[in-house]
């Protein structure tokens, strides 16, 4: 990100605009700047770099959760010093400011997944597609310590008691969507009508092509590579739009109806 704002260019979004602080606990600068600015009652989400379906997902919710994940890293670290091995990073793992104030959806939290497609890396040809939203099945409660109220995937969702018999109401299409936030938000937010497939839309592409110049030096170009990538967005209680994650290999399940009609054109047109 630094590398192309340098460029000054004005349409650039500063990353504090859209990516919650995130910290990376293999690169020890960055562990340590995170230790040392945790204060207490704030929430954090840490997650492996490298993984998918919510799987080794946690929330630092108090000083001794925190407490504790130093001394597993700093233990780590210091097994493989006295072991005598070839350094090695602590895993790969980002903690990331967790966002107490998220815009609900009947009671729920959701996010919303859209796709980037990368057609082409010679010469660079990129695509954007709507997705869906993904809601939990059950009311939001900061406080809980439930990470199904947490996190919207599917397969965390269908950790959930309540799954089975909810689970066409997680997947919402984006035209459901428009028309509730048309419905409940607009007047009272003073929002242009369609904000979903103006405003935020347009917000999702800017982000992903913002994030797409930050990376396209690490690709490799050569005719016929492309790569669909899943891209996760939360929209707080002031409709500002965050970049959650990037995803390469997203899902593309059709547990539910709304699945079924979206994710195979999906794959069609990708191919």
């Amino acid at each position: 990100m630094k590398k192309i704002s340098r460029s000054s260019n004005s349409k650039l979004l500063k990353m504090e605009e859209f990516f919650p602080e995130s910290f990376r606990l293999d690169l020890k600068d960055e562990r340590n700047a995170f230790f040392e600015l945790y204060k207490e009652e704030q929430i954090w989400i840490c997650k492996p770099s490298c993984s998918n379906q919510g799987r080794g997902i946690f929330l630092l919710k108090n000083p001794a959760a925190v407490n504790s994940l130093q001394a597993e890293l700093h233990s780590t670290e210091e097994y493989l010093r006295n072991k005598r091995v070839p350094y090695k990073s602590p895993q790969a793992r980002i903690v990331q400011r967790y966002i107490h104030q998220p815009l609900l959806l009947e009671g729920k939290k959701f996010d919303v997944r859209s796709y980037l497609l990368i057609a082409c890396t010679a010469p660079y040809v990129l695509f954007f597609a709507q997705g869906y939203v993904r809601l939990t099945c059950v009311s939001y409660d900061a406080a809980s310590d439930d990470l199904t109220v947490h996190l919207t995937n599917q397969y965390m969702q269908k950790k959930n008691s309540l799954y089975s018999q909810l689970k066409d109401e997680t997947v919402w299409r984006m035209e459901h969507f428009n028309s509730y936030v048309n419905e409940k938000f607009r007047k009272t937010n003073g929002l242009p009508k369609d904000w979903v497939f103006t405003v935020f839309t347009k917000r999702m592409q800017q982000i992903m092509l913002q994030c797409f110049l930050a990376a396209k030096c690490k690709l490799d170009r050569k005719l016929g590579y492309f790569d669909l990538i899943g891209c996760d967005f939360l929209i707080d209680e002031n409709f500002k739009v965050w970049l959650l994650e990037m995803n390469a290999n997203p899902a593309l399940h059709t547990n539910c109806k709304v699945l079924r009609d979206i994710i195979p054109p999906i794959v069609y047109e990708s191919l």
